[in-house]
């Protein structure tokens, strides 16, 4: 229904019933020394046509730059059709379904979500959706914590290759419930878990599991899940969606799998936009649903067998009940979720895996040339996907400020994670070999 304003007869008949002389009259109860009359620094409105000027002027400061840099969220091509069905009002402005009988169409795209999530994690159930991939972490650590009883202390241990974003927002959310996170050893030569020196007799509640990892090398995950159910702690998997088109999927890593998945939802149709906003995924194993935080849509039948959808269980943080809420973050990013269901439903498995094979084609072709350059070597010998990082023998700050001088954006700084000169490099399917050429002669004259 379009907002209509209301009238001045509106107004004047609203005040006549409650016996109120003015809108002002409303308010009289706030001391006059605390009103405030105008907004002296907030500027005068724009027009429609004004603020769509103004954007575009903005956005044009930015240019068109080359960009090989990945670390978490990921340039990848966008079907046109994505964003103009998204972008259609009844998608556009869909809310929380919270009406079911109200709500079929958006219950049930994200249910076709839902379904599409958990066929990519191998897992049972999922929910729509959190934030982003970092608050998905930290929303799995606190589902662990409730659902794996049989351990008391709050200790969450982090495999090397865990995003170090993640981990500062995790532990910024969960900083005041008790919960610690510490990181297991990791191999110097290939950026993994190191498992001759992995701790005995800790008590952790979960050990998090990332593939690939933040550098982009891929860990020996059912070796490393299966270690960490033999602690009697969770196993939590953090994966890049795109790369389960190719990779094993968190629900079959090891002999039992993932307890629970999570991670970045951005590569699946979710444009760049400046680091957001983007949508976290979260799914896990049928017998831990009632610990699940966010929104959960099932399919179901009416008295007269019609199929329909309505949310399920209420793990919501406006349950009446707020001492029984799973979450007091969870959100439905009801959009962004939308985009994805769309962008999977057009490309399908065969469309996604093909995306992850020349991401990962490129990415070869950009590693083998930049390591041909002098001063330039891989820092892990380790597998990859879609991302390499790679050691310089020179600070990397002003190289990347040269190419950058020329239009590319040539990856990562990751200085400051490795503990050395090192950049984390990615290239996905809008590389072509001409892009990626230009980026291998641009920084070998930049190392010069």
């Amino acid at each position: 229904m379009p907002f209509i304003p209301h009238t001045e007869k509106d107004t004047r008949e609203m005040l006549d019933a409650i016996g109120a002389d003015s809108i002002e009259e409303l308010f009289d109860e706030i001391p006059a020394e605390l009103r405030i009359d105008h907004l002296h620094h907030v500027p005068e409105a724009l027009s429609e046509k004004e603020i769509v000027r103004l954007m575009r002027e903005r956005a044009s400061l930015d240019g068109t730059p080359l960009s090989f840099i990945g670390a978490g969220a990921y340039e990848h091509h966008i079907p046109a059709a994505v964003w103009d069905i998204a972008t259609r009002g009844e998608y556009y402005s869909a809310y929380t379904p919270y009406q079911a009988e109200a709500s079929q169409g958006t219950l049930q795209t994200i249910y076709e979500y839902q379904t599409m999530i958990t066929e990519l994690t191998g897992l049972d159930v999922s929910n729509a959706s959190l934030y982003d991939g970092a608050s998905g972490l930290a929303e799995a650590a606190l589902m662990a914590v409730r659902a794996n009883r049989k351990v008391k202390a709050g200790r969450i241990l982090l495999a090397p290759g865990v995003n170090p974003v993640y981990e500062n927002v995790a532990h910024a959310i969960t900083g005041g419930q008790g919960l610690s996170f510490e990181w297991l050893p990791q191999d110097p030569s290939t950026g993994t878990v190191a498992f001759d020196a992995l701790p005995e007799g800790r008590d952790p509640v979960a050990v998090v599991i990332q593939q690939p990892t933040f550098v982009g090398t891929l860990e020996d995950v059912d070796r490393l899940t299966d270690w960490a159910h033999a602690q009697g702690a969770f196993a939590l998997g953090i994966a890049n969606p795109m790369a389960l088109a190719l990779l094993k999927a968190p629900g079959h890593w090891g002999e039992a799998g993932v307890d629970i998945a999570c991670g970045e939802g951005q590569p699946l149709g979710v444009p760049l936009s400046s680091g957001g906003p983007y949508f976290g995924y979260m799914t896990c194993k049928q017998k831990h649903v009632r610990q699940m935080p966010g929104r959960i849509v099932g399919r179901t039948v009416d008295l007269d067998g019609t199929p329909g959808f309505a949310l399920t269980l209420q793990a919501r943080e406006q349950h009446i009940r707020r001492t029984k809420a799973t979450s007091n973050i969870c959100t439905n990013q009801g959009l962004m979720v939308t985009a994805a269901t769309i962008y999977m439903s057009l490309l399908g498995v065969e469309g996604i895996a093909r995306v992850a094979r020349l991401s990962h084609a490129n990415t070869t072709r950009l590693v083998d040339g930049l390591c041909g350059i002098d001063g330039v070597e891989r820092l892990y010998d380790s597998p990859y996907f879609h991302e390499v990082a790679l050691r310089l023998d020179r600070p990397v700050a002003p190289v990347l400020e040269t190419l950058a001088a020329q239009g590319i954006l040539a990856g990562y700084d990751l200085s400051h994670h490795a503990g050395t000169d090192a950049l984390l490099v990615c290239a996905t399917e809008t590389k072509t070999a001409a892009d990626i050429d230009t980026c291998v002669a641009v920084f070998s004259e930049a190392m010069r």
